[in-house]
């Protein structure tokens, strides 16, 4: 029985202890909520006229790139240039093997003498011919006078009538060779024009066959770029086949999709005679272009703005994808902040007492500074000198948010 009681015992003491301990402990002093605050950098703005740009995203494409083609069948005997070589104007870039080139000038040119010596020999039978005739008319009126002396004779009862047909078959015989000598100096005319045509085309193959073996040796016609080489020496090609491609350094432009919402901005500004010139944003040291022209066709995102290289670019391959800044109207009452500072389309937070105050922007595009970073360019009626922004972009940004502010941040309005 005393077994039993011991345990209850004990919890009953542990009990009491414990209700003791909690009775006579000290009371927690309460504990006031305070307000978490975020740390962000500010800026004071300044309002002013500034001039807004606008990023593009274009490719690099040449309109004088052209690809070299076999102009006649034939081995590849030199190839001194690689893809991506830049070659100065007259280097050689690529030429077949003069063995396949020599026999077809050959045959060009044995073509022509043989159309040149039957012109020739048509031309000396047609005298021939004229002067023969001469001769065969004498003899046509002496064959005549003969059937005539003959009659007279048949009807003295001279001679016998078998010698009158003697007589007119001599005659018939001049007369068809008259005839046909008369046909042959008729139809003299077209043969020799067929004749002319023969040695004309027989010309005209020998000069294209020439030219075709000038451009077997093919060199580069200016300053350019070799592009892809598809073949290589020992290859056996056939005629027009692609043999590299070549484009000049100068002259390369840059096809940018231009948004349909600014599209008529640079048509009229085109239009104006305005100059738009561009600048890369991903190219050391950066590389200016001009805009020339608006394509002819647009699409359901827009129409692209093709803008020419002001210099050389040897750095600068066709295919490259380029970010340009491209500048706009100047817009006043605008202000330059960075972009970690807006917040949607619309939306700048101003600091007030220590608290973040939302305010509604319009964005009116952006701008590119001095030190190459792009800030965006807003403007409102509630952008006043000196007002300070908020520009650390908080994911937790609402309005009346407490922030404790660093060090006031440069202002924005000196952007280029």
């Amino acid at each position: 029985m005393r077994k039993r009681l011991v345990p209850v015992l004990i919890i009953a003491i542990g009990i009491a202890i414990f209700v003791l301990l909690r009775i006579t402990r000290d009371a927690p002093e309460p504990v006031a909520p305070q307000e978490r605050s975020w740390r962000v950098d500010t800026m004071a703005i300044e309002p002013g006229t500034l001039q807004p740009s606008l990023t593009l995203y274009g490719q690099l494409e040449s309109p004088r790139r052209f690809t070299v083609v076999a102009p006649l069948a034939g081995r590849i005997d030199q190839l001194p240039v690689r893809d991506g070589q830049v070659v100065e104007e007259g280097t050689l870039l690529v030429a077949l093997d003069e063995a396949d080139i020599e026999p077809r000038l050959q045959q060009a040119r044995a073509e022509l003498h043989d159309a040149q010596a039957q012109l020739t020999s048509e031309r000396s039978a047609h005298a021939n011919d004229r002067q023969a005739l001469e001769l065969e008319k004498r003899i046509l009126a002496n064959a005549r006078r003969s059937v005539e002396r003959t009659e007279q004779l048949i009807e003295r009862q001279v001679v016998s009538r078998a010698e009158l047909e003697a007589a007119n078959d001599a005659l018939e015989r001049a007369a068809l060779t008259v005839a046909t000598r008369s046909r042959a100096i008729e139809s003299f005319p077209s043969r020799e024009a067929a004749l002319k045509a023969r040695v004309d085309r027989a010309r005209a193959s020998l000069e294209s066959t020439e030219r075709d073996a000038q451009r077997s040796r093919f060199r580069a016609p200016f300053d350019g770029v070799v592009g892809e080489v598809q073949v290589a020496v020992g290859d056996q090609v056939s005629a027009n086949a692609a043999l590299l491609q070549f484009y000049p350094v100068e002259g390369m432009e840059l096809r940018a999709t231009l948004p349909q919402m600014y599209s008529q901005d640079f048509i009229q500004a085109l239009a104006e005679g305005e100059q738009l010139v561009a600048r890369t944003l991903d190219v050391s040291p950066a590389v200016t272009m001009t805009l020339q022209r608006i394509a002819g066709l647009a699409e359901a995102r827009g129409v692209e703005a093709i803008f020419r290289l002001d210099d050389a670019a040897p750095n600068l391959r066709l295919g490259t994808l380029l970010a340009v800044s491209v500048p706009r109207p100047v817009r006043e009452s605008s202000v330059a902040v960075p972009y970690s500072a807006l917040y949607g389309n619309d939306t700048l937070y101003q600091l007030v007492d220590g608290r973040m105050k939302r305010l509604q922007v319009e964005r009116v595009g952006e701008t590119l500074r001095e030190d190459g970073s792009r800030w965006v360019l807003v403007r409102s009626e509630q952008l006043q000198p000196g007002m300070r922004i908020v520009v650390t972009h908080l994911p937790n940004a609402v309005d009346g948010l407490r922030v404790d502010p660093t060090e006031q941040a440069p202002a924005g309005a000196a952007a280029q």
